[in-house]
């Protein structure tokens, strides 16, 4: 982990990486960019993310804005539609269950509309700073199943093996430093194995071609 903290410098951060340090960790805005960023390119979602914010900041100030607004607002986005209802119907919930104020566990935030284990955990990690979670998102299950630290099949698996193969002090990091690891060097097709700093260490797990360089 550390040689991957030294490697990551100068690196693209993740988006909703991004977001948080632009909006000094706000939990609202990290739970709409993780939903937004589902199946989206990094630069896709930090755009359409500025564009929503800067048209509503609240959960209150979205809940009002027309579906078709947002859509507007969030293309292109993958599912933009299917994503625009997720987010009125979350920020419609946020204000009338919670008082208009993302909630700080996992069992509550999981009954929003469009959230699951891994938008909640991001919002706990970054937005509450929690250090008893582990995000996993695609990124983070191959990876860790390349270098053998788990063998699972679904992201929902990885993170409770993680839990068990990790040392606590790096789980609120995990996410941040493989997929930036993911997005740069570990790719899914064609990894730039010939340029990873744990080469040695890594068995390279499921890789079947690789780049040289």
């Amino acid at each position: 982990m550390r040689s991957l903290a030294r490697a990551m410098t100068g690196m693209e951060l993740p988006a909703v990486e991004k977001i948080s340090d632009a909006q000094a960790e706000d939990p609202f805005q990290i739970l709409i960019a993780t939903i937004l960023s589902a199946r989206t390119q990094d630069a896709t979602t930090h755009a359409a993310s500025t564009r929503l914010f800067r048209r509503a900041r609240t959960p209150r100030a979205m809940a009002r804005l027309p579906e078709r607004e947002i859509e507007r607002l969030i293309y292109p986005v993958s599912f933009y539609r299917y994503k625009a209802g997720y987010v009125k119907a979350c920020c419609e919930m946020l204000v009338s269950r919670f008082g208009g104020k993302v909630p700080s566990t996992m069992e509550e935030l999981v009954t929003l509309p469009g959230v699951g284990r891994k938008t909640a955990n991001l919002v706990l990690i970054l937005g509450f700073k929690s250090r008893r979670n582990i995000c996993v998102d695609t990124h983070v299950h191959r990876i860790s199943n390349r270098l053998g630290w788990v063998k699972t099949a679904r992201p929902e698996e990885t993170e409770q093996a993680l839990y068990r193969a990790t040392e606590r002090r790096w789980w609120p990091l995990l996410n941040l430093y493989l997929v930036t690891w993911g997005q740069n060097v570990c790719r899914p097709v064609y990894p730039r194995c010939g340029d990873c700093v744990l080469r040695a260490d890594c068995p390279r797990i499921g890789v079947q071609r690789r780049t040289r360089a």
